[in-house]
């Protein structure tokens, strides 16, 4: 068990909660980050004879420990590391014992608040910079209110991460002696996850750092966990800005190296998590929060979760500020054929505390995702019949495990090759943003009946695209990305420019006037009129219902693709094939020089 010697008191439920373990089991495991509290609850139990494993000779206060008669409880501390657990475990008595695990969680922010009152900073300033530092762990709320008293400023985050980080290192140098050790830790924080290439330590040093009980071994090497990744980077940004901007600037180029050759979307979305520790935007890091820690499982719904999805999507409508009737009426959309569009977040005692509306884009979803997107659902359906993943809702009061129903999305969203947002929160639309997707606008209708109406989002997500997202997230001198900035294939910039047919401004930003067949709107306008109602025309019979499709729903002025497909007489999957079919007619010919 590690440990810290503060004050704070982890609270009455989990002291409850160890003395009933003690009580019933031979052996339990005191577990959590480094600093939560586990020693201060473990002092807490009573005549306790206590052996601290990073002490000289601790083994053998152990052995001794073990063989005296005594019927008082046994405290392990800092058994942190692998040697001293094994060496622990290996005991006759305890080897196979069945131990329970008691697991001591970070305290919530009004409790480190009021910690950091208590600790005497009077400024509110502070006291703010204590709880977000701290993330729940008393250790580093306790570093940073003597940072704060030492001198420290509190407008300067930095220099106060920099105190704890101080703090930190002296209590891993239990651990692992010397100080060789410390620059590449403060290295490995900057860039989330290293190998020992990128890392640039040698084969020694990287087995040391693996051996600290801060970090942990992934899949893309060694990594600090959270909240202790955070403080640090903030302290070497602070500390060596240049240094620091060079090192993400590498680990930027690396990983944009390894998505090119990355072969599974799993191992691209690793890569893609690393890319969010070093965006630029500090706002995606900050909500995202890719490295922390979480108690939440995250599972597809099932029919037994209706009635959980349900509540859960009424509090999502009360908590943004939504017509309880019109959310409702989507929320029944949603769920129009069961559970299978949803994932589900349960928190460690398995109570159902999160919820997600993924929806994969095609005929079979239209009316759950047509009333989100309206204008522009025919962009994400024009193109294949499986255009992306929609998130109409994303909603988890704890901060902490929302971040993970995010990046769960992204997950799914690198699978799906797109990810398309509609959502009427400004918050979301500022991450969006920060995230580097691209804006498509509102929609026509406020359809939640919060006083404004949902802006639409997406993101290609595809092998060859990632990279290029990568480099856009990570640079700080660029902004969204603005409709139209990519060179889209001609269908959907035909699909665009039908849209818009009616908004000369709009149509005036179309890359379509670039050609010289319609190098003005007045004439782009009349070449799109004529193309639609010549294909109408056609002698074909598949090219001739493609022509009506257009004309009905471009320029027809329909409220949507239901209502196209119903005046028409098509079933869904034929309306879009014809449409597809209708928008590549128009692209084949625009190419051919408008003939």
């Amino acid at each position: 068990m590690g440990g810290s010697d503060g004050t704070i008191r982890p609270g009455k439920a989990q002291l409850a909660e160890l003395r009933r373990a003690v009580a019933a089991h031979g052996l339990v495991n005191l577990t959590g980050s480094l600093g939560v509290g586990k020693t201060w609850l473990a002092a807490r139990l009573g005549s306790a004879v206590r052996v601290e494993l990073d002490r000289p000779g601790a083994l053998d206060t152990l052995a001794g420990a073990l063989d005296a008669p005594s019927a008082g409880v046994l405290v392990v501390d800092n058994a942190d590391r692998s040697g001293s657990l094994g060496a622990l475990l290996s005991e006759p008595g305890w080897t196979g014992s069945g131990a329970a695990t008691v697991v001591v969680r970070p305290l919530p922010d009004p409790e480190i608040e009021a910690l950091a009152a208590a600790a005497r900073i009077d400024d509110p300033a502070g006291r703010a910079l204590v709880t977000s530092l701290a993330a729940g762990v008393p250790l580093l709320a306790e570093a940073a209110c003597r940072a704060l008293h030492d001198g420290a400023p509190a407008e300067v985050p930095g220099a106060v991460a920099d105190h704890v980080t101080g703090e930190i290192l002296e209590r891993l140098g239990r651990e692992l002696p010397g100080r060789r050790w410390q620059h590449a830790l403060r290295l490995l924080t900057t860039v989330g996850a290293a190998d020992e290439r990128l890392l640039g330590a040698g084969p020694d040093l990287f087995t040391g750092l693996a051996g600290l009980s801060l970090v942990k071994r992934t899949a893309l090497g060694l990594a600090v966990s959270d909240p202790y990744r955070e403080v640090m980077e903030l302290a070497h940004r602070w500390r060596r800005p240049v240094e620091h901007g060079t090192l993400r600037s590498r680990a930027v180029g690396y990983r944009a190296t390894q998505l090119r050759t990355a072969r599974t979307p799993a191992e691209r979305f690793r890569l893609v998590e690393q890319g969010l520790l070093l965006a630029s935007d500090p706002s995606v890091r900050r909500r995202l929060r890719p490295m922390a820690p979480s108690p939440a499982t995250i599972r597809p719904a099932d029919a037994s979760d209706a009635d959980a999805v349900g509540r859960l999507l009424h509090a999502w409508a009360q908590h943004s500020g939504f017509d309880p009737s019109r959310s409702g009426r989507l929320a029944e959309l949603w769920l129009g054929e069961g559970t299978a569009d949803f994932i589900i977040a349960r928190d460690g005692e398995g109570r159902p505390v999160g919820v997600a509306n993924l929806t994969g884009i095609n005929e079979r979803t239209l009316a759950g995702v047509e009333p989100l997107l309206q204008q522009h659902a025919d962009r994400f359906l024009a193109g294949t019949e499986h255009a992306g993943l929609f998130i109409g809702a994303a909603f988890c009061p704890d901060p902490v495990i929302q971040a993970q129903i995010l990046r769960h999305t992204l997950t799914l969203a690198v699978r799906h090759g797109r990810s398309v947002v509609s959502t009427a929160s400004p918050d979301y639309q500022r991450l969006l943003r920060g995230l580097r997707f691209r804006p498509h606008g509102a929609i026509r209708d406020d359809v939640y009946g919060c006083g404004h109406r949902p802006r639409v989002f997406s993101n290609d997500m595809t092998p060859e695209e990632l990279p290029a997202w990568l480099g856009r997230l990570t640079d700080p001198g660029t902004s969204a990305v603005a409709d139209g900035a990519h060179a889209d294939p001609h269908p959907r910039l035909i699909g665009r420019a039908l849209r818009e047919i009616g908004d000369p401004v709009a149509l005036a930003r179309s890359p379509l006037l670039a050609a010289p067949h319609t190098p003005t709107v007045a004439v782009l306008r009349a070449w799109l009129h004529d193309s639609v109602h010549a294909l109408a025309e056609s002698p074909s019979p598949t090219d001739a219902e493609a022509g009506r499709v257009l004309r009905t729903y471009y320029l027809g002025r329909c409220a949507g693709h239901d209502q196209a497909a119903a005046r028409l007489h098509l079933s869904r999957a034929t309306y879009f094939r014809r449409l597809r079919h209708g928008l590549a007619a128009l692209s084949a010919r625009f190419t051919a020089g408008g003939v």
